[in-house]
C-alpha cells in the first residue's frame, strides 16, 4: 500500500526583523527576510515520523502558496526529508486572505492527490489557525486538529489533543486533515546530506490557471477580510526609576497603584 501525505507550509516574515505594512496595508515582504514558519516545521516533522514508522510506501509532498522567495520554505522542508514540493505562485494572489488561501490550497491538494494533509496549528505571521478547518470543509473530509501526538495505521489517523484540564484521543478515517501543535515533538535540523539531496528533489510550479481559479476569487479584491487602518507602535519611553532612600516600598506601591496593577 501507499500513503500520500501533503504538508502545507508557509513562507513568513522573520519575526525578529522590522516588519511593517506596505501602502496597500498588506505585509511588506520586500524589506524583511523570510523563512519557513516555525509552527509548520512541526508539521513536516510529524509527516516524516509517520513515514519512518509506517510499513507502507509513504510519499511526502510539501505545498506552499506565495511569492518567488517562498521556494526557500520548500527547500527547508525538502532538506528535512520531504520527497517533493509544489509552489503555487501568481501575481493575482497578492493580498489573499485565509478564505482565498484555503481555496488555492484545496485545489492544489486535489490536483496533487492525497490521503492525509498535515498542517501546523497556525502561521507565525497571521496566527489565525483556521486554515486546517477550512481545508477539511473544502475537501469534504474529517479534520483532527491541534494534536500533540499523531499516528497512522490501517487507513486511520489517530492523535491526542491536550487541553487545560484533559486530553482527548481522536481518530478519523483517511482521507483526512490534521494539524499539530508545537508540543508534538521538536523538529529536526536539516543535515548536510539532506541539504545537498534537496537540490535534486522536484519542485513543481503552478499558477491560478493550472488550478482553474479565477483571479477575482483571490487577492485583495476577492478577500473576505481586510485591514482598514494601521499605525506604527509608539516608541518605548523611559521607565520610572525608584531610588530606595527609605521610602522605596511606598513609592513602588504608589506607582503600581497608579498603573492599576494593584
Amino acid at each position: 500500500m501507499s500513503l500520500r501525505i501533503v504538508v502545507t507550509v508557509k513562507y513568513v516574515p522573520d519575526a525578529t526583523g522590522d516588519r511593517h505594512f506596505a501602502d496597500d496595508l498588506t505585509v511588506d515582504r520586500d524589506d524583511v527576510d523570510g523563512l519557513l514558519s516555525e509552527l509548520d516545521e512541526y508539521a513536516v516533522e510529524q509527516a516524516l515520523q509517520i513515514s519512518e514508522n509506517s510499513d507502507d510506501d509513504v510519499e511526502i509532498t510539501v505545498l506552499t502558496v506565495g511569492p518567488e522567495d517562498a521556494k526557500d520554505a520548500l527547500r527547508k522542508a525538502l532538506s528535512m526529508g520531504a520527497d517533493k514540493a509544489i509552489h503555487v505562485e501568481d501575481d493575482d494572489l497578492h493580498g489573499t486572505d485565509v478564505i482565498g488561501t484555503s481555496l488555492v490550497l484545496a485545489k492544489a491538494i486535489e490536483k496533487a492527490g492525497y490521503d492525509l494533509v498535515v498542517s501546523g496549528m497556525a502561521s507565525t505571521d497571521g496566527t489565525a489557525g483556521v486554515v486546517p478547518a477550512l481545508l477539511a470543509e473544502r475537501l469534504g473530509v474529517p479534520q483532527v486538529t491541534l494534536l500533540s501526538e499523531v499516528s497512522v495505521e490501517d487507513g486511520v489517523v489517530r492523535g491526542r489533543r491536550d487541553g487545560d484540564t484533559a486530553s482527548e484521543q481522536l481518530e478519523a478515517s483517511l482521507p483526512a486533515v490534521v494539524s499539530v501543535t508545537d508540543q508534538s515533538g521538536e523538529a529536526r535540523y536539516p543535515s548536510f546530506k539532506g541539504i545537498m539531496a534537496a537540490k535534486k528533489k522536484p519542485v513543481e510550479s503552478w499558477d491560478l490557471e493550472d488550478l482553474e481559479i479565477e483571479a477575482d476569487e483571490v487577492g485583495l479584491e476577492g478577500a473576505w477580510t481586510k485591514v482598514e487602518a494601521a499605525a506604527e507602535r509608539p516608541a518605548r519611553t523611559a521607565g520610572t526609576i525608584v531610588k530606595d532612600e527609605g521610602e522605596g516600598g511606598k513609592q513602588l506601591a504608589e506607582f503600581l497603584a497608579g498603573q492599576k496593577f494593584i
